[in-house]
């Protein structure tokens, strides 16, 4: 290992973000050839062209490929899947060493893609520990679902010093003012862009008639799907999501799928589907279930304190993504969650520096 090793992993890292948004539901992966200390070839995984990016940066560099090293963010597949396993492909080339990311973690093919290389007496290293940590969350989501069948679930807020998702309403008009920056505000967009679906509650809805809708500018495979819980179906017909919607909305609920405003949903372009109550809740693991069984890998959670409560409570976040403005609410006003459990000690957690004016984000995993 040596520095030349971590410059080539970090390209890789940064070649797989690329695929971001138009990999799912496969994952982001990166791959990067060097010989004789140059880099000759590179490539991401698009799911549409099909081919891994082993196979973009072999197909690039051809006759090159012999006695090279390549670095690969995640293990190459040694199965039959849309595509042949990669493993053959390598083999054939002449690629003499390979670095990996990290190794996929599905438990049904784990360490097969490195055991079939070393065998065949290739050299195969992995990444040190902060770029195969690096990689890991590149797929957390891959990771999670392909595994479990559910999908990764990031439970994004904004706010106050004082743990409020709201500043007191001001001026005559009572409205509220944003929390935090506008580039902070852009930033939630590109966890959008990344993210397969994003989910609310009906309370979030009815208060603020938000669009949820990806604005980063970036380029997606499938659209955002925005999802909405709504346990007796009080979505306005009117509201700006059903407006919106063009098969993007997914409405659930523990109302009869039947009803008079299911089919005005539906005739509208909404899908409604129903699933079970628990005490007049919706069941948010039947809910998560539901969601995986449309391939989404990655959910972002937007919504308020009762939902946000209900979601800690029911033990479906896997992870918090904080973004903190310098600002008191002085008072109650719209608390982070509602009857949510204590947060164990001893979480993983991050800060992330970005642009984002004054604000700070801090990131925590609740389950690895």
């Amino acid at each position: 290992m040596n520095e030349h090793d971590i410059r080539f992993m970090e390209r890789a890292l940064a070649l797989a973000r690329n695929g971001i948004g138009l990999v799912s539901p496969n994952p982001t992966v990166g791959c990067v050839i060097v010989r004789g200390g140059e880099m000759v070839g590179e490539g991401f995984h698009e799911y549409d062209k099909r081919d891994h990016a082993e196979i973009v940066a072999l197909k690039a560099v051809g006759e090159r490929a012999r006695g090279a090293t390549m670095y690969v963010t995640l293990e190459p597949c040694n199965h039959m899947g849309r595509t042949g396993p990669c493993t053959e492909t390598i083999l054939a080339s002449g690629i003499s060493r390979a670095m990996i990311g990290i190794e996929d973690l599905n438990p049904r093919v784990k360490g097969a893609g490195a055991e079939r290389l070393r065998e065949s007496g290739m050299q195969v290293d992995f990444a040190p520990a902060d770029l195969r940590q690096t990689a890991k969350e590149l797929n957390e989501g891959f990771f999670r679902w392909s595994a479990s069948g559910r999908p990764f679930i990031t439970l994004k807020s904004a706010l106050t010093l004082d743990g409020q998702l709201a500043l007191p309403p001001s001026g005559k008009k009572k409205k509220r003012e944003w929390i935090t920056s506008e580039e902070a505000r852009a930033e939630v967009h590109r966890m959008r862009h990344a993210s397969d679906a994003l989910l609310t509650g009906i309370g979030t809805v009815l208060s603020d008639d938000p669009l949820l809708t990806d604005r980063s500018g970036l380029p997606r495979r499938r659209k955002l799907l925005r999802v909405v819980l709504d346990a007796k179906l009080h979505l306005p017909v009117r509201s700006s999501l059903v407006r919106d919607c063009e098969g993007d909305l997914l409405v659930i609920t523990a109302a009869p799928a039947n009803s008079p405003r299911a089919r005005q949903l539906q005739e509208a372009g909404a899908e409604v589907v129903r699933v079970s109550a628990v005490r007049g809740m919706l069941d948010l693991r039947a809910v998560v279930r539901e969601l995986g069984k449309r391939e989404i890998l990655n959910v972002l959670l937007e919504a308020g304190p009762t939902l946000n409560g209900a979601a800690l409570k029911a033990e479906i976040v896997d992870k918090l993504v904080l973004f903190y403005a310098p600002k008191l609410a002085g008072s109650v006003t719209v608390p982070f969650a509602k009857e949510g459990p204590a947060l164990r000690s001893g979480l993983r957690t991050k800060t992330r520096n970005l642009d984002l004016g004054t604000v700070c984000v801090v990131e925590a995993w609740l389950r690895d």
